[in-house]
């Protein structure tokens, strides 16, 4: 499977400023998901933090453009509501079924083994919304390890360099 192409954007970098703690120490994470061939239109993915407490962090890539749809990513659009920057230079085009989505992401290394998530909510039209799709644990034990999604989403993953 050739990876749905992504530019490397300098804006995440700024969009994830919440997340780095001043003189913080921070690494590149890759998030690679693959999509199921659902046999749908393409999905619409949210790409998020949350906190120990389960508390919105901060989002890291929304996957389709159009923001009339973001509603149909429940758990992000409810969580991230009050963040006006949510998207500012971090969002892409939808995801086609059995396509690859990799995103990469500078976070502070003060996040991982602190009781972090990476989620991911899914949509795609004419079909079920999956809130929480995947909820994979920012930490050193689960790098690398993929984790299977409920519905668009085959597996799931966070690589440390």
């Amino acid at each position: 499977m050739t990876p749905f192409p992504l530019p490397r954007l300098g804006a995440m970098a700024a969009a994830c400023a919440l997340l780095l703690p001043s003189m913080a120490q921070s690494r590149p994470v890759t998030i690679t998901t693959q999509l199921k061939n659902y046999g749908g239109d393409d999905a619409y993915l949210a790409v998020y933090l949350t906190s120990a407490q389960g508390a919105y962090a901060g989002t890291l890539w929304v996957a389709g453009r159009k923001a009339k749809y973001y509603k149909h990513l429940g758990e992000w659009n409810r969580l991230s509501a009050t963040d006006n920057q949510r998207l500012l230079g971090i969002t892409g085009a939808s995801v086609g079924p059995g396509r690859t989505l990799k995103v990469t992401a500078d976070l502070a290394d003060a996040l991982l083994d602190a009781g972090y998530e990476i989620r991911i909510d899914a949509a795609a039209e004419d079909m079920r919304d999956s809130p929480a799709e995947v909820r994979l644990p920012l930490s050193q034990t689960q790098a690398g390890q993929p984790l299977a999604g409920k519905q668009y989403i085959q597996s799931m993953r966070f690589d440390l360099p």
